[in-house]
């Protein structure tokens, strides 16, 4: 009698178990396809990536080359648990990132970047150090995004000229 009991809630955890691992699976077969895109098309936009020593889900690189405004942009690009793909880019301005507390006109700053999330492909923002990057996250339900990659990895480049237009904010007249 007590038998019949416990198998509902041991049903309930092979289940719960079975989709854990089912996840992880997952999350790590998309880390695989993300890292044969990111080695096929980085070398074509100028970035060599290589996984995170910091976190195994994430995938950095960093921008140099061809860039009037900016030092650099530093991408870091992560497979989240929750079945996403996110693109984090920061743009490094006279030898660090650009902040928004350290810029000489923080109301400037706040509202261009968020005038520039309503006119950009990629969205602006600032994390939870005030660094200031632009953005694009993935949904995964559609299967898997290979040429929407390749076009934000192309995407990156041209934020450059955004930057020179925030210099008047960062720096000040």
């Amino acid at each position: 009698m007590k038998l019949r009991y416990l198998v509902g809630p041991l049903f309930g955890l092979l289940i719960l178990a079975t989709s854990a691992a089912a996840q992880v699976d997952s999350r790590e077969a998309t880390r695989e396809k993300l890292r044969a895109v990111l080695a096929a098309n980085g070398p074509k936009v100028n970035i060599e990536f290589h996984q995170s020593d910091k976190n195994q889900w994430n995938f950095l690189g960093v921008l140099n080359t061809g860039l009037t405004n900016a030092d650099s942009f530093e991408v870091v690009i992560g497979v989240t648990a929750d079945a996403t793909i996110g693109f984090r880019i920061y743009p490094h301005y006279r030898g660090a990132y650009i902040n928004l507390n350290r810029a000489s006109n923080v109301q400037g700053l706040a509202r261009q970047l968020l005038r520039l999330s309503d006119t950009n492909f990629l969205f602006w923002g600032i994390d939870e150090s005030s660094d200031v990057f632009a953005g694009y996250t993935f949904t995964l339900e559609s299967g898997f995004p290979e040429q929407s990659i390749r076009t934000v990895l192309w995407s990156i480049k041209p934020l450059d000229q955004y930057v020179g237009a925030m210099k008047v904010n960062v720096d000040g007249p």
